[in-house]
């Protein structure tokens, strides 16, 4: 069988099983088992496919077939231009979350970023946002926290994969129960903000394979905004930065909780596809 044909094969086993963007998800599974880059694989597309590759890329593609997300299998996902390590003890990042970045660090400017901030991933799940912000400011000292120390050893490994860890430190802790009073300038989050009524509607790959305590938070899914916002008040320094991931339809209830009295210029952005996304206020 030649590479060519073990794409078609896999990608058509794939859109049997329904699984979207199969051609996609077949290449990149390819491309894992040889561990090549698209552009080796299409320029030679008429290779023969080895025993062992094939057995193993067969595999991979009756587990995808099955459920499995993709990005588990390779143990890859992109966020940040970044190359990341996922594995199902961590959400798999997605390109909104991306824009807590961008937030982020439009709201700073470019004379706070340039300064030593001290700064909160709460939930930081595979370190996503806490290795994405230390690559941006270099003189920032980034704490991420997680309540799963199995969350926190991928986080880990992902800020030593890019040459991070000496700079982001790594806190088993519920919410920002770990820190201090008025010891942080900006504290980022992408919590859990799906219902549990929701459960049964998400796609198999969502809600059968990524870790519950990342996605669900009660049955409305905004019930750790109240505490985090409360929490992030009393963290963070006067001026201080708090921007947060937002579910669907949360925008408003999540606005509410944000005292006039101990926040200031109070935004919604929305992301690509028009929908409200990130939560931006700073501590007065």
């Amino acid at each position: 069988m030649t590479l060519r044909e073990a794409l078609k094969q896999g990608a058509g086993e794939l859109r049997g099983a329904q699984v979207p963007s199969p051609v996609l998800a077949a290449e990149l599974l390819l491309l894992h088992v040889l561990e090549v880059d698209r552009a080796w694989l299409y320029a030679h597309a008429a290779d023969s496919l080895d025993a062992a590759s094939a057995s193993r890329f067969h595999e991979l593609i009756s587990r995808r077939a099955a459920g499995m997300p993709t990005q588990y299998l390779t143990g890859r996902q992109e966020f940040w231009g970044l190359d990341l390590e996922v594995t199902p003890d961590v959400l798999i990042p997605r390109p909104e979350t991306e824009h807590v970045v961008e937030v982020a660090l439009a709201r700073l400017g470019q004379e706070r970023s340039q300064a030593p901030l001290g700064i909160a991933d709460v939930g930081t799940g595979s370190g996503c946002l806490a290795v994405a912000l230390a690559s941006e400011l270099a003189r920032a000292r980034v704490f991420a926290s997680d309540i799963s120390p199995r969350a926190l050893a991928v986080a880990r490994r992902n800020a030593a994969r890019h040459s991070l860890a000496a700079r982001i430190a790594f806190v088993e802790s519920n919410l920002l129960a770990a820190f201090r009073a008025r010891s942080l300038d900006l504290i980022v989050s992408n919590p859990p903000y799906l219902g549990s009524k929701e459960a049964a509607s998400l796609p198999r790959e969502v809600g059968e394979h990524e870790p519950h305590a990342a996605l669900f938070a009660g049955e409305e899914g905004v019930e750790i905004y109240p505490a985090l916002i409360a929490q992030a008040a009393e963290r963070l320094v006067p001026g201080g930065l708090l921007v947060l991931e937002l579910g669907y339809g949360a925008s408003v209830r999540v606005r509410a909780l944000a005292d006039p009295a101990l926040w200031r210029e109070i935004e919604i952005t929305n992301d690509l596809a028009g929908i409200p996304r990130v939560f931006a206020a700073s501590r007065r």
